[in-house]
């Protein structure tokens, strides 16, 4: 199936700010140089946060891990639980319709979404509270037919239970999940046999439906504040953030080495790090602009608020010299070309998302669409 990404995009994005911490430990969870792991809970967290991946969330979380967007854009269109458009903004209802259910009626099931949802898959109602999909095996066969809405799972449903379930919905209230015809679990229909031990009225629901029952609100999107926000690994003391790390670890390297050689006429070029030793001549390309030692007065900057610069990229360009708005937007032609050469696992990102002109306005006091939401 051909995977697109939807033709209406958001300006920008940028997660919350306990999204932001939350995703931030995830990266902490993997080894240095493998920090693309993550790439699938943040996509995830991103999805949650919004409903839906937009273009601009993908970007954000490859920006995020140092990847080249294609990368992330190749993990999203792959995976079927990531949904490329947007979706309702109370639920999204997916109708599984391999064998077992498609045998005990999901049909019908599909019928009351094309009823009162939308005809088409992946459209809203007519009030944006709704969407639905037909999706492959869920894997409770055995309770079929079954549908996920949210987080969980809603087994023996009949045409009749689902339409009551999208009104309750539609009304604010979040139906109990699991088996809807009385089962406790996934025993036979005709009854038990043995295991009989729940019946005695200990345990009313089982654990999964417990579980809902008691968080109370399971179509709810994460947010980021269900939890504390726990991360082990990392000790009792706050461990340092992967962009201070980065800007190190860039700072070591770039010390380690010239940053600009002669050319012939003595102007000062870079040699981008891509081209490899050779016999032939190195090409020299633009013209590195004016840096810094230091941030000004020990204040840099929040680069970040320049579209397509994320934590790594800025720690990048702090390594380089650059940690004002104010240096960005007076870059050159020449000089950009500079510095979209010398990003390393960032090529002609400057250019890309016209970091000069985000830069005059953030250079100025003013914000940008993007730095609003940032």
């Amino acid at each position: 199936m051909l995977r697109r990404l939807y033709h209406d995009q958001p300006e920008s994005f940028a997660f919350t700010p306990a999204n932001q911490a939350w995703a931030e430990a995830q990266i902490t969870k993997y080894p240095e140089g493998r920090q693309a792991s993550a790439i699938i809970p943040l996509l995830w967290r991103a999805q949650e946060q919004e409903g839906w991946l937009s273009r601009p969330a993908i970007e954000h979380v490859a920006a995020m891990l140092g990847l080249a967007y294609i990368r992330a854009l190749e993990v999203a269109t792959f995976y079927f639980m990531f949904q490329l458009q947007p979706v309702g903004s109370v639920a999204h209802i997916q109708v599984c319709g391999t064998t077992s259910c498609m045998i005990m009626g999901a049909e019908d099931l599909v019928g009351v979404c094309k009823a009162k949802i939308a005809k088409a898959a992946h459209a809203l109602s007519a009030d944006g509270k709704f969407s639905w999909e037909e999706v492959e095996c869920l894997g409770a066969c055995a309770n079929a037919p079954m549908a996920q809405i949210g987080k969980d799972y809603y087994e023996d449903l009949t045409p009749e239970r689902l339409e009551e379930i999208l009104d309750e919905l539609a009304r604010g209230k979040v139906p109990v999940p699991g088996p809807q015809n009385g089962r406790y679990a996934a025993e036979p229909a005709s009854g038990l046999t043995s295991l009989k031990d729940h019946a005695s009225g200990k345990a009313r629901h089982n654990a999964s439906v417990a579980l809902a029952v008691e968080i109370g609100d399971t179509v709810k999107r994460i947010d980021g504040t269900e939890v504390p926000l726990r991360t082990p690994w990392q000790g009792a003391a706050e461990a340092p953030s992967r962009a201070a790390e980065a800007a190190a670890k860039v700072a070591a390297r770039a010390a380690a080495k010239p940053a600009a050689v002669e050319t012939a006429d003595a102007a000062k070029v870079a040699r981008p790090k891509s081209v490899p030793a050779a016999p032939q001549a190195a090409v020299l390309v633009g013209v590195r602009p004016a840096a810094l030692e230091a941030a000004r007065d020990g204040a840099a900057d929040d680069l970040k608020k320049i579209k397509g610069v994320g934590p790594k990229l800025e720690a990048l360009l702090n390594s380089l010299g650059f940690y004002h708005f104010d240096q960005v937007a007076g870059w050159t032609a020449e000089e950009v070309a500079w510095v979209d050469e010398n990003l390393e696992g960032f090529k002609g990102r400057v250019t890309r998302d016209d970091w000069v002109a985000q830069a005059k306005i953030l250079a100025a006091g003013g914000e940008t669409e993007f730095s609003k939401r940032s």
